[in-house]
């Protein structure tokens, strides 16, 4: 799938704006101004031992960057059992971010997000967190899907050392974990970060499809390097990248395939740091939403629907939808700042209809 991009400038008040207008095909679904570097933030957290990624000077693309590595975006099953014993290993390594651009991230598992947890109401889960003498930082985990005390296991461990996390999921809902080391904000920004679903007791009705997406940001420092925290900490955030599951436009790029008709099932977490999400499917309506516990159900009187769900950083939600005909309905934050920024992806129903290999 080609994505072409078409810039304008203008200029006023002294200062030099560049928008980019995003097109597939003959769709417009978004613009963004861009250009300019981000001020430094005299107010930004101290960062000790911890790196900074450089200044706010642009990032120029790197042509012999690897290639990025695609994220399956299918939800895993719930785990089996009442018991769920899980080794999480913290790793330093390096990722290409989006096509051009690699950093130095930190991450649970060796991933950005780190795995996609799945358990039920009830069940305990116990994770032991391991930080190998490899690395160079402490780091430690955060599950918001438990009730713990944040100076027991929610404390740092150093290179070497490792750490048991345990806790009975009590309530269902869509949480964040996160590693909380200070400075929380350059952890999360760096990588580490993920999705843990619990379900009600009795488990969530069966759908024909389940995909999973973190909403999260960039704020890249240079080539091979960590992220910008000074970036990170600017009081009006401006991300260079807004992502789904870790990699700018990857399902623009490669788009889901689903069915014409079958209910797809997304539950979707904005990792944040730091930017809302306005999770939007173009060209459909939202029949079934849980946020933050909250429950729009499907067949409702008055046949109420949703066609966007708004997340501030750490919030979660369980979305259901359908797709009446062949064709392509892209993913979006309706923030459409960001959607230029690799906050994009593709539902490709059927053949994917007119304009399509293989559509009719």
């Amino acid at each position: 799938m080609q994505r072409a991009f078409f810039y304008a400038g203008l200029i006023g008040g002294g200062m030099s704006m560049f928008f980019c207008l995003v097109v597939i095909g003959s769709l417009i679904v978004g613009n963004v101004a861009v250009g300019g570097t981000v001020p430094a933030d005299d107010g930004a957290p101290a960062m000790s031992d911890h790196p900074v990624g450089g200044d706010a000077a642009p990032v120029e693309p790197n042509p012999e960057a690897p290639a990025y590595v695609l994220r399956d975006p299918a939800a895993p099953p719930r785990a089996e059992g009442e018991l769920h014993e899980i080794e999480l290993v913290m790793t330093e390594r390096q990722m290409t971010v989006a096509d051009g651009y690699e950093q130095l991230v930190w991450t649970f598992a060796d991933e950005v997000p780190g795995p996609v947890l799945r358990v039920k109401v009830g069940d305990v889960v116990r994770i032991t967190l391991k930080n190998p003498d490899t690395n160079a930082m402490p780091h430690s985990i955060d599950f918001h899907s438990s009730m713990v005390a944040w100076n027991d296991e929610m404390r740092s461990i150093n290179p070497g050392e490792e750490l048991v996390y345990e806790f009975e999921a009590k309530y269902a809902g869509v949480y964040m974990y996160h590693c909380g080391t200070s400075p929380a904000l350059m952890h999360i920004a760096n990588g580490m970060f993920g999705m843990i679903i619990v379900e009600p007791a009795e488990g969530l009705p069966e759908v024909d499809h389940e995909f999973a997406f973190v909403q999260s940001e960039w704020y890249l420092g240079g080539q091979g390097q960590t992220i910008d925290i000074t970036k990170a900490s600017a009081g009006a955030p401006a991300p260079d990248f807004v992502v789904w599951n870790g990699i700018a436009n990857q399902y623009a790029d490669n788009p889901i395939q689903v069915p014409v008709g079958e209910t797809v099932r997304v539950f979707v977490l904005n990792a944040g740091p730091s930017i809302d999400s306005s999770f939007h499917v173009v060209g459909t309506i939202f029949h079934e939403v849980i946020k933050e516990g909250i429950h729009l159900q499907e067949g409702n009187d008055g046949n109420w629907g949703s066609q966007a769900v708004d997340l501030s950083p750490a919030q979660g939600a369980i979305i259901e939808m359908r797709f009446d005909e062949d064709g392509l309905y892209p993913i979006v934050t309706h923030a459409f700042n960001f959607v230029g920024r690799g906050a994009l992806g593709l539902f490709q129903a059927g053949d994917g209809g007119p304009g399509v290999e293989g559509g009719h």
